[in-house]
């Protein structure tokens, strides 16, 4: 592992990744382990969603895939926003699974799918993991 693309990064992506990377940590945990609807849920829902937004806004300044312009790969910044409303608007009308379905859906498709576009050739966390 090489540190170093990272440290030579734009501050964009320092910020994305030091949220999304909590946002990964959380996430997991509320999917897999969290006790739906307690204190803690309620309170680890409102920080992952917070990470969540900002790992969305902070992929505008992220333009390194398209010489300068958006790509493909920014899609996920409406779907991600849109998700994380869905998960609130669900979540403060009762909705639970509606709000379940926003939060699989910022998982896997913010986190699982947008995260392992992430490791292909040419992209930052390639060259941190594969050199």
């Amino acid at each position: 592992m090489n540190l170093t693309p990272i440290a030579n990064a734009s501050l964009a992506i320092k910020i994305h990744l030091a949220t999304v990377l909590p946002a990964f940590a959380i996430g997991t945990w509320l999917i897999f382990f969290s006790t739906k609807g307690a204190r803690w849920h309620r309170t680890l829902v409102a920080a992952y969603l917070a990470l969540m937004t900002v790992t969305a806004i902070t992929t505008f300044f992220i333009r390194s895939l398209n010489t300068g312009g958006f790509s493909l790969v920014h899609l996920f910044i409406p779907l991600t926003l849109f998700g994380v409303f869905g998960a609130l608007w669900n979540a403060r009308r009762g909705n639970v699974k509606g709000h379940r379905n926003a939060m699989l859906g910022l998982y896997i498709g913010g986190l699982l799918i947008a995260g392992s576009l992430t490791l292909l050739p040419g992209r930052l966390l390639h060259r941190v993991f594969f050199g």
